[in-house]
């Protein structure tokens, strides 16, 4: 536990966050029967990934009454609790509702950071002033964005109440290094942290390729990892990253909490650079 409390980033309002996690995206729907998945999280919790990441998409909301019933009973000033709202309910007329509908369903009074999953058709300006009404009511303590590429974080950070954005939750993870060129550099710059989800490529293709490299399990044998450990201490390699890896199991949410107790070293990580390495040009933003 203690270096799970240690493992923080500091936000631009000056709370820290934890840097590991667990996403919740595919639970809740039945893939795995409800009790593991519940083991799941709670192993993870009581190994010190405190972190939960969820979304009103999810399972249209299935996700966030699993990790209701996954965090009952446990002290709610002990969690880190990530929600993220549809865009066509992130405006003035639905973006109060939709949030008290996500607290009721986690059986919490407030969120600890509140995300727009991705832009929609509800000005941005809008949203923002939502998210900061949000903030005053004490219904969440911060908020942020997701799938923003950095032309979308300059807009947003000129507006009014921009720059109390807290983190944009992005795909990152060795086989899409896309925003080492040029967001995650103008994010660190500013203290506003990434959120990468997928860290273990789990929503694209390239997860075989990734595992199955000569690299990656070079770098796994080495250092006492799995190739999918190897994936994750890629990501956290970076500390403006947070990683919120999905699990259903217990043994594998297990093996990602083990991730923090034998760091990757500098040269490993170049080892998979050289491997893997980022594009010399700006890139679209991956999502899948």
């Amino acid at each position: 536990m203690d270096k799970m409390n240690e493992f923080q980033v500091e936000l631009p309002d000056g709370s820290m966050m934890p840097r590991l996690g667990m996403g919740t995206w595919y639970l809740g729907e039945g893939r795995r029967p409800q009790t593991e998945e519940i083991e799941a999280l709670r192993t993870g919790l009581d190994a010190g990934m405190r972190l939960i990441d969820t979304a009103e998409m999810y399972g249209e909301g299935e996700a966030k009454r699993l990790v209701g019933k996954t965090i009952a009973g446990y002290r709610r000033e002990d969690l880190y609790l990530v929600s993220k709202v549809y865009p066509h309910n992130a405006g003035r007329s639905h973006l109060r509702e939709s949030l008290e509908a996500s607290l009721d369903r986690l059986g919490t009074d407030y969120l600890d950071m509140y995300l727009l999953h991705w832009r929609g058709s509800v000005p941005l300006a809008e949203t923002v002033a939502c998210m900061q009404d949000a903030v005053d009511a004490g219904l969440i303590r911060r908020w942020g964005v997701s799938n923003f590429n950095l032309a979308d974080m300059r807009e947003l950070l000129s507006l009014d109440g921009g720059a109390n954005c807290c983190a944009n939750q992005v795909l990152y993870h060795l086989g899409s290094r896309g925003i080492e060129v040029d967001l995650m550099p103008w994010l660190a710059e500013r203290h506003i942290p990434i959120m990468a989800y997928c860290p273990l490529a789990q929503a694209g293709g390239l997860q075989r390729g990734l595992i199955d490299s000569a690299a990656v399990r070079n770098v796994a044998q080495s250092h006492g990892f799995t190739p999918m450990q190897v994936l994750l201490a890629f990501v956290l390699h970076q500390p403006n990253a947070i990683a919120i890896p999905r699990s259903g199991s217990r043994e594998h949410t297990l093996e990602n909490a083990a991730v923090l107790q034998n760091p990757f070293t500098d040269e490993e990580f170049e080892e998979l650079s050289r491997a893997f390495p980022a594009p010399n040009h700006p890139v679209p933003l991956d999502m899948e």
